[in-house]
């Protein structure tokens, strides 16, 4: 059975653009009503030192394609690096977060699956400007199925190397 969703071309620097929840915009690709809610994707900006707290999606995986910088995960209880070209991963209800090292700003591609997570940038781009507080989060996630579990990922120990991809920690 054929979806009611149609074939869909978002060019280069297309796309609604909202404030984004990790110290840089959002821009969101296709929504839930472009794919009959197969999808979510969008492309984040993650600001140095920056990252999501600890959380679970209780209905979608998450997938994370890196397209520019390098950002550290946790996922599972294990940490890992993840540099340009990486791509991570994580199925629903698994505990994850990610933290951008670098003293660049990072791009990620950002797929959701089924669709929905929207809700949540959304919810976040109407707050105030400034960044939004631990608790204002975790009550943007609820709308969207998410779970806040713990804060976010910590700076790297000092004199500690990032990872390498593919060795953990933990």
């Amino acid at each position: 059975m054929r979806s009611a969703a149609s074939t869909l071309l978002v060019p280069p620097g297309a796309g609604e653009t909202v404030r984004g929840p990790v110290g840089g915009p959002v821009t969101f690709k296709v929504r839930s009503g472009q794919t009959d809610g197969h999808l979510t994707a969008l492309e984040s900006v993650v600001a140095p030192g920056e990252g999501p707290p600890l959380h679970r999606h209780g209905r979608e995986d998450e997938a994370y394609y890196v397209l520019d910088g390098a950002v550290r995960f946790l996922s599972d209880g294990r940490t890992f690096a993840a540099p340009r070209g990486s791509f991570v991963f994580i199925p629903r209800g698994a505990e994850h977060c990610f933290r951008n090292d670098d003293d660049e700003a990072a791009r990620l591609l950002v797929l959701f699956t089924p669709a929905g997570m929207e809700r949540f940038f959304e919810e976040i781009a109407r707050l105030p400007p400034g960044r939004p507080g631990p608790q204002v989060v975790a009550d943007a996630g609820l709308e969207a199925f998410m779970e806040v579990t713990g804060p976010p990922l910590g700076p790297l120990a000092e004199g500690a190397a990032p990872l390498r991809p593919g060795a953990s920690r933990g």
